[in-house]
């Protein structure tokens, strides 16, 4: 099998993904204009969260985690990748439709467990009958991530980071018709929700099958291959279920504090525009690679795709760190502040856009170094980084929430993304040179951060210059777009000229082979 084309793979995943966080964007904008930051959008940010979390948790914490590794020695080494991808499907498929009927039962308590804040409000009921119909998501999107790990593997990375695109063209498509039509917006954009689901499931579930790999529907069976993989995957559930107690706790101490809970996930949508483009690209496609360098015993080859995905990853997550705490009012607002979301809203969402802009860099680099642990199906040293993380995440969310309000939480995901990155960083050691930057990538750090400070300079200045035009209706749009573009300009064409990086780098990636 030719080898993979790391940076074509990251372009191929960001752009799919920046085209999903575009239409996400309008998404929030359309549901927060028409429904403000009340209880109905309070009701729909839980009961959405909720899917995601047991998503993350089954799907993309433990099972793609364990199972993408496992399945790309499998590929090079010519076995029997096929009925092992199936296996897993079934087994898969069984815990969460099991998961889905308890789900229904269990949902009043799982909501008090969610947002015990809401208890006696509007938004506690409204949370329990959206979060019965939005819980089947769960079923199909981890399915579907199971299935884009095959696609992963094989280096097929278009229709996999195509399928998000699919649940924001249907949410945008109906909560508009909806609105134009007079109909209730909530409920048609919670029903969409698994509608969405299936949608995405069948894209990658038929790409699968013509990259050589058809699912069938089989009874699960509990072969060696299965339990290796279970012992794999557990304490990879566990740290997952470790980063979902984070935001539990999180939601939790914002549910006390009037429309906190709608601020923070609008802002957590902010910062997961460049998060979601560079720091999970990077991760969906060095993960498959390293599995396959590190069993071929390529330590030098591993060295220079963990360099070049650190390499790219940096140069773009930092600027945009710079950027989302220099000039987050400016981004809130356009993006945001119309119909029922309000002045007042937009100033608490860029407290906290502020807030996670410092922790950014961080989240990123998680998704660089946990890899490194994967590759080597080692699950459990990670799982034990992120108990020390909730220990600081609890303690800070908890603690500063009665002098400081509703960003303690947000300050706490910071501080915990960072011991994060620290205690991985440390764990790396005993993996020797390969999981080391290269030279190259040492020699242009620093100018990176020179660049992108140089950046936020330029960026704060022109922001008092067009401060009238971007509060002004009709011009907004435009001055945000000056405001974006002077930045990169400034960016691009500083690093260019200090050495941080060559333009032609950013154009070739595409082009080579690492």
């Amino acid at each position: 099998m030719k080898p993979i084309r790391l940076m074509r793979g990251f372009l191929t995943v960001g752009g799919w993904t920046m085209a999903s966080r575009v239409l996400g964007f309008v998404r929030d904008a359309l549901i927060l204009a028409l429904l403000g930051v009340g209880p109905l959008y309070e009701a729909f940010v839980v009961a959405f969260r909720l899917p995601n979390m047991f998503r993350r948790f089954f799907a993309e914490g433990a099972f793609n985690m364990a199972f993408v590794p496992k399945f790309s020695k499998k590929l090079e080494g010519e076995e029997n990748a096929l009925s092992f991808a199936r296996e897993a499907f079934a087994g898969l498929a069984s815990v969460l439709i099991v998961l889905t009927l308890v789900a229904q039962m269990a949902m009043p308590w799982l909501m008090w467990g969610l947002a015990s804040g809401f208890r006696g409000q509007e938004q506690f009921d409204l949370s329990v009958e959206f979060g019965r119909i939005a819980f089947p998501y769960v079923l199909f999107i981890s399915l579907a991530a199971l299935l884009s790990g095959v696609l992963n593997a094989t280096g097929r990375f278009a229709a996999a980071a195509a399928a998000p695109v699919l649940l924001n063209v249907l949410l945008v498509s109906g909560i508009s018709i909806a609105a134009w039509q007079g109909a209730d917006v909530a409920r048609t954009l919670i029903w969409l929700i698994p509608v969405a689901g299936v949608a995405q499931l069948a894209l990658v579930w038929i790409a699968a099958a013509k990259a050589g790999f058809p699912m069938r529907l089989q009874r699960p069976r509990w072969s060696p291959e299965m339990k290796r993989l279970v012992t794999i995957a557990l304490p990879a559930a566990l740290a997952g279920g470790v980063v979902q107690v984070n935001l539990l706790v999180g939601q939790q101490v914002a549910s006390y504090f009037d429309r906190a809970v709608g601020w923070l996930y609008t802002a957590d949508r902010l910062y997961q525009l460049p998060l979601g483009v560079v720091g999970i690209a990077i991760g969906i496609v060095l993960l498959p690679d390293l599995s396959r360098r590190l069993k071929a015993h390529d330590d030098a080859g591993a060295r220079t795709a963990f360099s070049r995905a650190g390499e790219i990853s940096l140069a773009l997550t930092i600027p945009c760190a710079v950027a989302l705490m220099v000039i987050p009012f400016p981004l809130v607002s356009v993006l945001f502040e119309r119909g029922a979301a309000t002045s007042d809203d937009s100033a608490a969402i860029a407290v906290a856009v502020s807030i996670y802009g410092l922790g950014l860099p961080a989240f990123v680099l998680q998704k660089l170094l946990q890899p490194l642990f994967f590759a080597r199906e080692d699950t459990k040293s990670p799982f034990r980084f992120a108990v020390w993380a909730m220990g600081v995440n609890v303690v800070v969310a908890v603690g500063l929430s009665p002098l400081i309000g509703w960003v303690a939480p947000a300050i706490a995901t910071t501080l915990a993304a960072w011991v994060m990155v620290g205690l991985l960083a440390k764990g790396t050691k005993p993996m020797g040179y390969v999981a080391r930057f290269d030279a190259r990538l040492r020699t242009r750090l620093p100018r990176i951060v020179v660049a992108s400070a140089l950046m936020g300079g330029q960026l704060w200045m022109t922001a008092l210059v067009l401060g009238p035009s971007l509060g002004t209706e009709g011009w907004r749009y435009l001055a945000l777009a000056v405001l974006v573009g002077s930045g990169c300009l400034t960016y691009f064409g500083t690093g260019h000229l200090i050495g941080a990086f060559r333009l032609s780098d950013f154009k070739g990636a595409a082009r080579r082979d690492l």
